[in-house]
């Protein structure tokens, strides 16, 4: 006789689900800038470099041409070696004194500025409110903004149509809406700008 036989699973002997991959990776990210002392440094900084390069062979004047180079060049280290992982469904604020490099950050990891050194990993959709009515046409309705907005973000124009009057709603700015958006106060604009960013779904939401 043939039985078929079929065992109840011991607790705990499941396999575990696999783990999701964190929703952002930084990992050893720095950013410098240089600061050029006049505009025409930009043309003779390099060539200087070049020249301090070729002629590597006499020491002092390899030398002399490397200092002047350096002196029209000045290197602003805003981030160094940043990193950090940041899970679905976390918070992470970012704090510091002005010019500590917290917009520099997001912006690197919204993919808006090139890190110089280092990775950022994202895993889903980022949306960013990188600045107060950024991508905003004053002289477009709020309405309008909306649409142009949300289409640069990914969103259908079905998608669009069918998110509108919650947009419009979150945004709770009544019949300015159909105004333009140079006549919004700060807050009317940035409550706007906020809602459109909500409402595209992201798996990661940056606001400066």
């Amino acid at each position: 006789m043939l039985w078929d036989f079929h065992p109840h699973p011991i607790p705990g002997s499941m396999p575990a689900p696999p783990a999701q991959p964190p929703a952002l990776t930084v990992t050893g990210v720095s950013k410098t800038y240089r600061m050029w002392a006049t505009p025409a440094s930009r043309l003779w900084v390099p060539l200087l470099y070049r020249m301090s390069t070729a002629l590597r062979m006499f020491g002092p004047l390899s030398a002399w041409l490397q200092q002047r180079a350096e002196a029209r060049m000045h290197q602003h280290q805003a981030l160094s070696d940043v990193g950090f992982s940041l899970a679905r469904g976390e918070a992470l604020g970012i704090i510091g004194h002005n010019g500590s490099g917290k917009s520099t950050l997001l912006q690197i990891v919204a993919g808006v500025l090139p890190a110089t050194t280092g990775t950022v990993e994202v895993h889903g959709r980022v949306a960013a409110l990188l600045e107060l009515g950024s991508g905003f046409n004053g002289e477009l309705t709020g309405r309008e903004n909306v649409r142009v907005n949300a289409a640069i973000l990914g969103l259908s124009p079905a998608q669009i149509r069918a998110r509108m009057d919650d947009i419009v709603a979150f945004a709770d700015i009544g019949d300015y809406i159909d105004e333009p958006v140079k006549t919004y106060s700060s807050g009317m604009a940035l409550r706007l700008a906020f809602a459109v960013q909500v409402h595209t779904d992201p798996d990661i939401l940056i606001v400066d």
